[in-house]
């Protein structure tokens, strides 16, 4: 189908956007042979580094240029002129600060609602979900995550839910659409030891024909003749960094490199192609606890994800790679002083994340143990006062809260301590409004301009596919 045809004729109008032309479809595109106009995209990538700041894209590219000579895969497409990149404003239905599941419904159904929904208007109507539509129209897909695969990113591809933390019923609702290969953390979610109605989802899996593997090896045996379920944590996979740090856990964890690699192997050789969605979600995580050995490793776990997917993408050459995040975080950066260079590079020699460090404290913990850990670490020594402001936490009652700070333990406090050490610095510990950061690679891309609304992607990935909008 032509795709001047299909643009006009399709339901892009009728059902979409409220811009009248989301797309310039003469707009100069890239001197690049791969880019074909004429070409539909028959396999779709999407690779998230959730709540990814561009000082966090920045920090990475840095932090890999200082320490290996070479920056990250993200940004060397920019330098290298290999992709179409823009800006993408991520407003939800009722706030320019979105949610995660405002967000990725919004390029899931091509519709903006309300933070905290899946793909459900601001009426009530359930919006088709695009992984669903791909589904209709022969395709595979699936998705692939390092927070629990029934998070809010993931599930804005893939189903309605009138509440994101209903991960019990979006795990069922996985089964129900018979998505290819899903993969993540999330076993409160599935095993009958922790759900509340006791329900084995595992079985349910099984008794579909499922592969449920629930570590790297399985995974790395699991034939790509039959769908796959992968479960490898209780809730959020570790921390890239921790991982790194644990011979058990490396062992056990596969990397977000190696689950996108198995989900492409798995689906690559279907006569109507496939889709597929990466998110690196501790990346938010992190941000959200001012982390900055979780964020930084976390970030360019991501970055290895992405050279998976353009490696395959290039020897395809039916494959386009969107590579985005869904909106800022914390918004953290480099700060200047005479130190900045010796300091950021301090981070090289990070063992654990500051979620690691302060969950081994508690009110019986020593001044003296405080500072052991922290330098185990960080390689860097904190003072008596500092150790004792942090125990103030366990022993009082102070405290931090946080999306994903529970226990309330002082993450601020300690990213403080370690700004005068690392040269970093954080506004907050939230989401924030940016207008986020938007790459294309392969048949589709040319379609892209500078600036689009989040609900244009959702159209973009349909007209790229050359999928009719009509379902």
């Amino acid at each position: 189908m032509n795709r001047r045809n299909f643009f006009k004729n399709g339901s892009l109008f009728a059902l979409g956007t409220s811009l009248l032309n989301p797309f310039d479809l003469s707009a100069t595109t890239l001197d690049n042979d791969f880019i074909n106009k004429n070409r539909k995209a028959k396999n779709i990538i999407v690779l998230v580094s959730d709540g990814m700041s561009t000082g966090t894209l920045n920090m990475a590219d840095l932090y890999l240029s200082r320490k290996t000579g070479k920056g990250s895969n993200w940004l060397q497409l920019y330098k290298d002129n290999r992709v179409n990149r823009a800006l993408m404003d991520m407003a939800s239905a009722n706030s320019i600060v979105t949610d995660s599941a405002a967000a990725s419904s919004s390029w899931g159904s091509g519709f903006r609602i309300k933070n905290g929904g899946i793909n459900i208007g601001t009426k009530g109507e359930a919006y088709l979900p695009i992984w669903q539509k791909f589904k209709k129209a022969g395709k595979m897909a699936g998705c692939v995550t390092t927070v629990p695969i029934t998070h809010a990113t993931p599930a804005g591809f893939c189903v309605n839910s009138k509440s994101r933390n209903d991960q019990e019923g979006i795990a069922e609702k996985y089964l129900t659409q018979k998505f290819d290969v899903m993969m993540g953390g999330g076993e409160k979610y599935f095993s009958a030891d922790y759900r509340k109605d006791k329900v084995d989802i595992y079985q349910k899996f099984e008794a579909g024909g499922y592969q449920v593997v629930k570590t790297r090896n399985e995974m790395l045996k699991a034939t790509n003749e039959k769908p796959i379920l992968g479960v490898f944590y209780n809730d959020g996979l570790p921390y890239t960094v921790d991982r790194n740090s644990s011979k058990e856990l490396s062992e056990k964890i596969p990397t977000l490199g190696e689950m996108t690699q198995k989900a492409i192997d798995r689906m690559k050789n279907h006569k109507e192609g496939f889709v597929l969605q990466v998110e690196a979600g501790k990346v938010d995580w992190a941000a959200h606890g001012n982390d900055i050995a979780g964020l930084l490793y976390d970030q360019v776990a991501h970055d290895e994800a992405v050279k998976v997917a353009i490696d395959f993408a290039e020897k395809d050459e039916n494959t386009l790679v969107i590579i985005t995040s869904d909106h800022g975080n914390a918004n953290p950066g480099v700060i200047y002083g005479k130190k900045a260079n010796k300091q950021f590079d301090s981070i090289q020699q990070y063992k654990h994340t500051n979620d690691w460090i302060l969950n081994g404290f508690g009110k019986e913990t020593s001044i003296s143990q405080i500072k052991e850990r922290i330098e185990y670490a960080n390689s860097f020594a904190v003072t008596d006062d500092e150790a004792k402001l942090l125990l103030g936490y366990y022993t009082s009652i102070k405290a931090e809260d946080g999306l994903y700070n529970y226990k309330h333990l002082p993450f601020n406090e300690l990213a403080k301590i370690q700004k005068n050490h690392n040269a970093v610095g954080w506004i907050s510990m939230q989401h924030s409004a940016d207008y986020v950061e938007l790459a294309m690679f392969g048949p589709g891309s040319e379609l892209l301009t500078s600036f689009i609304k989040n609900t244009d992607l959702h159209y973009l990935m349909l007209e790229a596919a050359e999928v009719e909008n009509n379902f």
